[in-house]
């Protein structure tokens, strides 16, 4: 057989094992043995994205939104609400007085607080206070509302791992009866609990999710300051330290990696890539992230994405400190996490 019969022989027999609904591995595209993934870098400057929200909040009431949060959707991942294959992540606002209903759902979910004072949310029995710069906790299932008791707006960034739960098949979403779960616990029971090298003496590890409900920025903020007298900054990261789950030292949730870390004032990073898509808010400071040689100048609140596997560094004009989230809990805990630097 001559290569061009062989080659007509070839595209014939694609051709009829396509209609079985089978395709031949030897055409598969080259790409889908790599790392990384089509997301783009992406920064998204809070001034602009704050002026939307109060004017959501003046357009679309609570009733008719229950949730008024503007989703931060990768400019490749149209449609899918989602900010990383693996992410979702969006700025949520309520104003004073407001309530947002409880529910519940099975995607896990993290706040961390960019402005205002007076938010709260209830979660599984708890109210939990918010303050700028605070990190709450929010495990799969568990009913949660939130509120304002405060005279000015407040706005958090949400994520979640609605991704996995989307691959799964098993997104679930349940409105509670009432206007708002009734908290039985008070405030700070579950960080006086678990928060402080402490376990109750009957405590049984029940699931894979953080028992403590908030770590607040006051004691994150003092971690990093020690960090930054004792030690050398590592060369991609500056000062970087993770949120851990108390009751087992591994990452809050089963699914998402939660950090902080702090940039000296002139800090200049080497370049760093690792295989999570990561999400990043500013909390202090200014600077400049370059992320496969594109630069993006950013400042307080302002929020970028770094997909997988895509270099990245990080320059501080003055001190900074910035948050981030990941997928990397699913990819250690499935062996597939990789960094390179």
């Amino acid at each position: 057989m001559t290569a061009k019969d062989l080659s007509l022989a070839l595209a014939n027999f694609s051709r009829e094992i396509a209609a079985l609904d089978v395709m031949p591995l030897w055409e598969r595209r080259e790409s889908a043995m790599r790392p990384g993934t089509e997301c783009a870098p992406r920064l998204w400057r809070y001034s602009e994205l704050r002026l939307k929200l109060i004017e959501a909040a003046s357009l679309i009431s609570k009733e008719q939104a229950e949730r008024r949060v503007l989703v931060l959707e990768n400019p490749k991942l149209k449609g899918t609400t989602f900010i990383t294959n693996s992410l979702y992540a969006g700025l949520q606002i309520i104003q004073p007085g407001e309530v947002a209903r409880s529910h519940r759902h099975t995607p896990n979910a993290l706040r961390f607080l960019m402005e205002g004072e007076g938010g709260y949310t209830d979660v599984g029995g708890e109210r939990v206070i918010m303050h700028p710069g605070d990190f709450v906790v929010t495990p799969n299932w568990s009913w949660h509302a939130h509120g304002n008791e405060g005279s000015c707006p407040v706005v958090w960034l949400d994520g979640l791992d609605t991704p996995f739960t989307r691959f799964f098949g098993a997104t679930f979403r349940e409105n509670y009866a009432g206007n708002e779960n009734a908290h039985l616990r008070e405030h700070g029971t579950a960080l006086a609990a678990f928060g402080s090298n402490l376990l109750p003496v009957d405590y049984k590890q029940g699931g894979a999710v953080s028992p403590v409900l908030v770590y607040p920025y006051a004691r994150t903020r003092e971690a990093l300051a020690a960090a930054a007298r004792n030690d050398a900054p590592h060369p991609a990261h500056g000062f970087k330290m993770r949120y851990a789950n108390p009751a087992n030292g591994r990452h809050p949730f089963p699914t998402m990696a939660v950090a902080m870390q702090f940039l000296p004032a002139g800090f200049s990073g080497v370049p760093y890539r690792s295989t999570d898509g990561t999400v990043f808010a500013v909390v202090e400071g200014e600077g400049e992230v370059e992320i496969d040689g594109e630069r993006f100048d950013f400042s307080p609140h302002d929020i970028f994405v770094v997909p997988s596997w895509c270099s990245y560094r990080l320059r501080a004009k003055h001190q900074t400190v910035i948050f981030s989230f990941s997928d990397r809990a699913a990819q250690e805990a499935l062996g597939f996490w990789r960094e390179q630097s």
